[in-house]
């Protein structure tokens, strides 16, 4: 047996839900050039899109926007549950227990053996964790500041609640496409550490709410989901835009990541970055007066990076964008994660119900490298 670390490169399941060629910069998700979604579709779409593999006609998505729409509120309870968190909580944190307090609400059948077994709770629970993401986050940017929330609106998309329910005012139309793109390039990037966890825990017939909060824990940790919040730290260390260079030039001597840049899986340009500064660059061109400095620092970043690291295939990933995004539209770097998952909800809940499709619980081996046989002493005899 060879032992290959972090399992790179091995194939741990058979998904026609997404694809990636690093080498050529693509990513389809069932077969949709990732591009095409994001400047034509909406998340609402791509989400269904995912779970179940075709683009919808017009009836089936306006009935699965319905359903999300009908389903933003949550129990009071779960409420109750938000207010005795120490508001110290770091927002990934509360959505990891909040989710899995869901399965309290949600209680699975314990007879699910498989995807047919009972569909019409699979696609109930589907819809209600989907839709309860976006309304927890903002539900919590509130809470922890000691203030109330926001109450979520039913005449809205997903990414308009969402601006609306952090700012209680109208949402901006150029920011909520923005973060409905951002939404569809984060849903879904095959078999990544949080997905991986998603599959392992879903393969032991869990709760979904529990598959799911354990895929939340997965991205919670700086190497998976908080690199786009490293970014922004990065750039206000930066300071300036003439700062940018002597800092990457040091960063790349003292052998230190430059958070945003590069990805395990592109030797090239990530697509999703490439789609980002596209639709920034038409998206905020009337907004040159609103933007702030960091804008104008994260340019500057991007230009010395390709002209430093271009040649290894280091360039800017989905991350770097995101950041700088979600600090123009206003958002707390707290935030920034707990929105990854919230869009990331859509490729997990999709991996999971591809999962009881043909389950079989995860149960890999392993190179034993400790002691051989040891005898046993009894305590008094140990020296």
């Amino acid at each position: 047996m060879q032992y290959i670390p972090g399992l790179a490169g091995v194939p741990a399941t058979e998904s026609q839900i997404s694809f990636i060629d690093g080498q050529e910069g693509v990513l389809t998700y069932r077969g949709y050039d990732i591009q095409e979604l994001a400047e034509y579709s909406s998340f609402e779409e791509t989400t269904l899109l995912l779970l179940f593999g075709e683009l919808p006609d017009a009836e089936a998505l306006r009935q699965f926007d319905q359903q999300l729409r009908e389903n933003r509120r949550v129990k009071y309870n779960i409420r109750e549950i938000m207010k005795n968190l120490p508001t110290t909580t770091h927002p990934m944190h509360m959505l990891q227990v909040v989710v899995a307090s869901l399965a309290s609400f949600y209680p699975s059948t314990e007879y699910m053996k498989g995807a047919s077994d009972n569909q019409e709770y699979i696609n109930d629970v589907t819809v209600k964790i989907i839709a309860h993401m976006g309304t927890l986050v903002a539900m919590w940017e509130h809470m922890r500041n000691g203030y109330d929330p926001i109450e979520p609106r039913k005449d809205l998309t997903y990414a308009e609640n969402f601006l609306y329910m952090l700012n209680g005012e109208e949402p901006d139309k150029d920011w909520a496409r923005l973060l409905d793109a951002i939404l569809i390039l984060h849903a879904e990037h095959t078999i990544n550490a949080s997905t991986f966890t998603t599959m392992v825990t879903g393969s032991t017939l869990a709760n979904p709410c529990s598959v799911i909060s354990s895929a939340i824990a997965s991205l919670s940790g700086p190497l998976h989901g908080g690199a786009n919040q490293k970014v922004i730290e990065m750039l206000e260390e930066i300071g300036s835009p003439e700062n940018a260079r002597p800092y990457i030039e040091k960063r790349l001597a003292d052998k230190k990541v430059v958070w945003g840049m590069g990805h395990r899986e592109y030797k090239t340009k990530d697509p999703r970055a490439s789609i980002l500064q596209k639709l920034s660059n038409d998206l905020l061109r009337g907004k040159s007066d609103q933007l702030s400095h960091s804008f104008a620092t994260a340019v500057e970043v991007e230009k010395v990076c390709e002209e430093l690291l271009g040649h290894k295939g280091v360039y800017p990933n989905v991350d770097f964008y995101s950041g700088i995004l979600y600090k123009e539209m206003g958002f707390d770097p707290g935030l920034f994660t707990p929105i990854f998952a919230v869009a990331r909800s859509a490729g997990w809940m999709a991996h999971w119900r591809e999962q009881l499709q043909n389950n079989r619980i995860f149960r890999p081996t392993q190179i034993y490298t400790g002691k051989g046989n040891a005898c046993y002493l009894p305590l008094d005899q140990r020296g």
